[in-house]
């Protein structure tokens, strides 16, 4: 199973913490770097939050290896031609690493403080598959598209240059949704990303998605498993208790709820049990975006 980070932009997210996590996540050794895209957190205070598609540019044109991508960015807030023209130029920059993580958006907060339009949860579902719809096409389509829906149209639209990599970046669709996200991913997904899952559980909803794949005339093992999760790490026993200090939370009731939680090499039984559940990648939640420190020591586990 490929280990890779996670980090919430919206959770203090600066320039200089970018930079330093990204070299540092590269020279470890992890396979890719992920975040969030969000204008703020659910809850106040507001923290700094680095715009997400311009920090991936970044990131595309000062690393090597790593792949990255937002982990997700909304269509709530994401026009899905812009975002497909985006996508399609950050990918091209960085050689072809580039994973395009799409949602239908889910935070209140944002969406009320900067004006902006969530909708009600069906109708959201119905806008966010129009736009699946419009990226897929504009990414694979080589002649121009024309689509007519509720809340996007497009008139003998084509992306130009297109994609160095056909097709263009991998879809990536997440959440545990069996009645609206899984069909979803189904139907558009290279990669599904799972959220905060125990092993049982990841396998069951993998298993669903497996069916969903064979209805839709896809091949199952096509279609990458992921899974973002929290971490709760320490490099020793007291140092671990520490940080659950900081939470209401006792451990194991942390592990059912989906989250990775151990000093040093306790970790690695969970991962182990997740990967023979059929995961393919973990985006462990790095929350201490100045502990670069522990990043390492997790590193020297995990890597």
């Amino acid at each position: 199973m490929e280990i890779a980070i996670m980090v919430e932009g919206q959770n203090g997210l600066t320039w200089p913490r970018w930079q330093k996590i990204a070299a540092a996540v590269e020279e470890l050794g992890f396979v890719g770097l992920y975040r969030a895209d969000h204008f703020t957190n659910a809850d106040p205070p507001d923290k700094d939050s680095l715009e997400c598609w311009t920090s991936l540019t970044w990131l595309a044109d000062h690393t090597k290896r790593l792949e990255f991508g937002p982990l997700v960015s909304p269509l709530s807030f994401r026009h899905p031609a812009l975002l497909a023209r985006m996508a399609l130029s950050v990918d091209d920059l960085s050689g072809g690493r580039l994973t395009l993580g799409l949602g239908a958006g889910w935070q209140e907060r944002e969406h009320h403080l900067f004006g902006l339009d969530l909708l009600t949860v069906n109708e959201r579902f119905v806008r966010f598959k129009e736009g699946l719809e419009v990226v897929t096409r504009l990414l694979k389509s080589n002649v121009p598209v024309t689509f007519d829906g509720k809340y996007y149209h497009l008139r003998e639209a084509l992306l130009l240059p297109r994609p160095a990599r056909p097709g263009g970046p991998a879809i990536l669709i997440g959440g545990n949704g069996e009645k609206r996200t899984l069909p979803l991913a189904a139907r558009y997904a290279d990669e599904w990303n799972a959220v905060f899952l125990a092993p049982a559980d990841f396998a069951r909803l993998s298993t669903r998605l497996d069916r969903l794949f064979i209805e839709q005339g896809r091949e199952p093992k096509s279609v990458r498993r992921s899974m973002m999760t929290g971490l709760r790490f320490g490099r020793t026993e007291a140092e671990l208790e520490k940080q659950l200090a900081r939470g209401s939370h006792p451990a194991e009731e942390l592990r059912k709820r989906g989250l990775i939680v151990g000093a040093g090499k306790e970790i690695l039984k969970q991962l182990e049990e997740l990967e023979q559940a059929g995961l393919q990648r973990i985006m462990l939640q790095w929350l201490d975006l100045d502990d670069l420190e522990g990043l390492e020591a997790l590193a020297k586990v995990v890597v």
